[in-house]
């Protein structure tokens, strides 16, 4: 039997997507040996479609195609992204799985994701159709997320992989919060796409 390609997937609103995003791709691809990272945007519920301070499905989108468009080793995936809105998790890796027999799937989440994974929908299946890559963050300390790991891949038999990354501790909606302040993001997210959001006003009004 030949062997199965390892597939990374970042998955997120990536409202906006960052440079914390893209490290942690791109580390998850050297450590693990992954064939390539696909990056997918989840959708959005169409009664949030205009929500204040917030991108559309299509602007978050281009913002995610123009931040991987140099790099041969990711690419976009847009199979959460449909008129219903929310995809399960599960939902998602069964298909992907039933339509690429030659794929094994890595999710990759950050540690803080790790705490709340009982509370996502059918986490044993989640388990059963892919491996879970962890990121390690400074505030969560090593033995704590080891702990964890231990508990939570024996309660669902999963295989859990806690990836050694630098702790880039940026989020979208910080970034969301400078830009509504007039504040720069320069750095944090790459040119393209602060060029991006500065020319489509995206983000400029403040979040209720």
């Amino acid at each position: 039997m030949d062997k199965k390609k390892k597939i990374g997937i970042m998955g997120g609103t990536f409202d906006p997507i960052h440079i914390g995003h893209l490290i942690l791709g791109e580390k998850a691809y050297e450590q693990l040996g992954l064939e390539k990272v696909l990056f997918m945007p989840s959708g959005n519920p169409p009664h949030k479609q205009s929500r204040p301070g917030r991108a559309t499905d299509g602007q978050r989108v281009e913002m995610v195609r123009r931040a991987i468009q140099d790099n041969p080793h990711f690419e976009l995936s847009l199979v959460e992204m449909h008129a219903d809105g929310y995809s399960y998790t599960y939902r998602t890796l069964e298909r992907m799985n039933r339509e690429h027999a030659d794929e094994e799937y890595y999710f990759i989440i950050g540690a803080d994701s790790l705490f709340t994974f009982e509370q996502w929908k059918e986490p044993g299946r989640i388990c059963q159709n892919c491996k879970v890559v962890i990121a390690v963050r400074d505030h969560v300390p090593v033995n704590t997320l080891n702990k964890e790991i231990k508990r939570i891949s024996e309660k669902y038999q999963g295989e859990f992989i806690r990836l050694d990354t630098l702790n880039i501790d940026i989020s979208s909606a910080y970034i969301r919060d400078q830009i509504s302040a007039g504040e720069t993001i320069r750095y944090y997210v790459p040119a393209i796409v602060m060029e991006y959001i500065y020319q489509n006003q995206i983000y400029h009004v403040k979040e209720p």
